[in-house]
C-alpha cells in the first residue's frame, strides 16, 4: 500500500532526528525519539501533559477569537472607508512592526500577571495583521454586486452575510491558517514569562533545569496538537472558503 506523502514526510523527519541524536551522541543534550516517546507517555499517564495542553489550548483559542472577530471588523472598515483608513493606516504600520515582547511585557505591567493580560497581549499582536489581510480582501469587493445589492433593497446584516462575506471568504481563511500559526507561538512566549501552568510555561521550566528531552516532550505534543487542528479544521474550512474558485 503507497502511503500519504505526509506520512513520508514525518517518517523523513524522524530518521533525520535518529541520525542527528546518533551524531550527538550525547541523550542529555539531543535525546532519541523513543526515548522522548517514552517520556511523552509517563507525562500523558500522570495528567500534567492534557493539563498544560488544555491551559495552552484555551489560551491560543480565546486569543484567536479575539483577533479574528476584532481585526476583521477593522480590516473591513478600513477597506471600505478611505477616511478611516487614511486615519488608521499609521495605526497598523505601527502595530505590525511592534516587537511581542514589548506588548506582552506592557500587558504584564499594566494589567497584572493575569490570564486577561495574557491573552490580551496575544490578541493585540494579531490584530493589525488580521486587520491588514482583511482591508485588501475589503478593497477587492466587486462593486456591481455591492450596487445589485443595494438596488434590490438587502438590509445591511442580509448584504454582509450574502454578498460580502462569500467575497472575503478566502481572505478570512488565510487570516485564520497564518493566525493560528502565529498565535500558539505568542502564547508559549506568554506563558514563559508570566504564567504558573500551559506548555510554555513547562518549557521554561525545564530549560531551567536542563531537560532536553522534556522540553521536547512538550514543545512536540502540541505541535501535534495544532498538526491536528491544521488537518480537521483550517484545511477543510479553506478548501470550502475558495472552493469556488476552482473549476
Amino acid at each position: 500500500m503507497k502511503l500519504p506523502v505526509p506520512l513520508l514526510s514525518i517518517a523523513a523527519f524522524v530518521l533525520v532526528w535518529i541520525f542527528t541524536a546518533w551524531l550527538a551522541a550525547s541523550p542529555a543534550t539531543l535525546p532519541t525519539p523513543w526515548a522522548v516517546a517514552r517520556l511523552a507517555l509517563a507525562e500523558l499517564a500522570s495528567g500534567e501533559l492534557l493539563f498544560h495542553l488544555a491551559a495552552t489550548l484555551a489560551r491560543t483559542v480565546a486569543a484567536f477569537v479575539i483577533a479574528m472577530v476584532v481585526g476583521a471588523s477593522i480590516g473591513l472598515w478600513l477597506g471600505t472607508d478611505r477616511r478611516a483608513n487614511a486615519w488608521g493606516d499609521p495605526w497598523l504600520i505601527g502595530l505590525l512592526n511592534l516587537p511581542a515582547l514589548v506588548t506582552i511585557v506592557l500587558c504584564y505591567i499594566w494589567i497584572g500577571l493575569s490570564e486577561v493580560a495574557a491573552i490580551a497581549a496575544v490578541a493585540i499582536n494579531k490584530i493589525p495583521l488580521v486587520a491588514t489581510q482583511m482591508r485588501e480582501g475589503a478593497r477587492a469587493l466587486d462593486p456591481a454586486l455591492r450596487d445589485m445589492a443595494r438596488v434590490f433593497g438587502m438590509p445591511p446584516a442580509t448584504r454582509l452575510r450574502h454578498v460580502v462575506l462569500p467575497q472575503l471568504a478566502p481572505h478570512i481563511a488565510a487570516s485564520g491558517r497564518t493566525g493560528i500559526a502565529l498565535i500558539w507561538k505568542i502564547v508559549l512566549v506568554v506563558e514563559f514569562l508570566g504564567r504558573s501552568n500551559g506548555v510554555g510555561f513547562m518549557i521554561h521550566q525545564y530549560f531551567q533545569l536542563f531537560d532536553v528531552a522534556r522540553v521536547l516532550v512538550y514543545a512536540i505534543s502540541f505541535v501535534i496538537v495544532m498538526l491536528v487542528v491544521e488537518v480537521l479544521a483550517l484545511q477543510p474550512w479553506e478548501r470550502r472558503a475558495t472552493r469556488w474558485r476552482r473549476p
